[in-house]
Order: C-alpha cells, then sequence, then structure tokens
C-alpha cells in the first residue's frame, strides 16, 4: 500500500463518512488526484469496518463529525424533497410521451401520485384514539359455478 497524503486521506474520510462505497471513493480518488487507491487501502479509513478498527484519533473524529453533519444535513440533499422529486417525474413523463411509451407515461402518473398523497411518509399519530372502530361483519360464501341461478340451495 502506497502512503497516502493527509489532502487524500480527508477526502476517502469524509466520502465514507458520507456513505460513498469503497469502489465509489476509489474510483473518485483517481479521477480527483489520478492516483490508484485499492477499496481494500481506502477501506482502511472506515472505522466502523473491522480492517479500520486502529484508524488514528485523528481520522476517526473526523469521520464522525462528517457523518453526524452529512446525517443532520440530508434534507439539504435535492432528491430529499417532494417537488424536486415531482419535477423530476414531470420530465420523465413528458420525454415519455413524446416517445409514445404510454406504459411508462402511465407508472410515472401512478408514482407522482403515490409522491403527492404521502405514500412514502409515515404520518401516523402517536396518541391513542377517543373513538372506538365501527365493527365489521364479514360474511363468506361459497357459490357453485355450475348454477346458473344466484340462489344458495
Amino acid at each position: 500500500m502506497a502512503a497516502l497524503k493527509d489532502e487524500v486521506k480527508l477526502y476517502v474520510v469524509t466520502a465514507l463518512a458520507c456513505f460513498d462505497s469503497p469502489t465509489q471513493v476509489s474510483v473518485a480518488v483517481k479521477e480527483e488526484f489520478g492516483l490508484d487507491v485499492s477499496r481494500q487501502q481506502v477501506s482502511c479509513y472506515d472505522p466502523n469496518t473491522y480492517v479500520g478498527r486502529n484508524l488514528s484519533q485523528k481520522w476517526r473524529t473526523i469521520f464522525e463529525e462528517t457523518r453526524a453533519k452529512f446525517r443532520a444535513t440530508a434534507e439539504e440533499i435535492p432528491i430529499a424533497s417532494k417537488a424536486f422529486r415531482l419535477r423530476g417525474l414531470a420530465r420523465l413523463a413528458q420525454k415519455a410521451e413524446n416517445m409514445r411509451n404510454l406504459p411508462l407515461v402511465a407508472s410515472l402518473y401512478e408514482q407522482a401520485a403515490k409522491e403527492v398523497g404521502d405514500i412514502y411518509v409515515n404520518k401516523g399519530k402517536a396518541e391513542p384514539s377517543d373513538q372506538l372502530p365501527t365493527p365489521v361483519q364479514i360474511i363468506i360464501g361459497v357459490k357453485d359455478g355450475a348454477r346458473k341461478n344466484d340462489d344458495p340451495a
């Protein structure tokens, strides 16, 4: 393993703290710094892995602070916004319509309806309700397919 400069180590630690995979980080280091770093070497900078258990306190602190900040600012990521997702779905639906791909258009409309209807959001109330649920009676019967009339025998 080649020794990495602090600048590259910082890049690796912060990328891992933001939940990038070691493979993604390895490719990003190649693009950003022109260095070939194996994913195994990158894994050594994640204190949550077995190979990263001996990571120095300096890098461990940076990792933990970056991860906490990343989790706290998730709402700033555009795709976490409902409006952003709906605009993207609208663009995709328009392109699909222009291509006359009607099944895709229908599925995109369904996806948008689910998004607007908050199907992906848990809005359950924690406090108990004062009203009791209305009892429902369900009657199950067997119908003979060979008979023409609907009268039970």
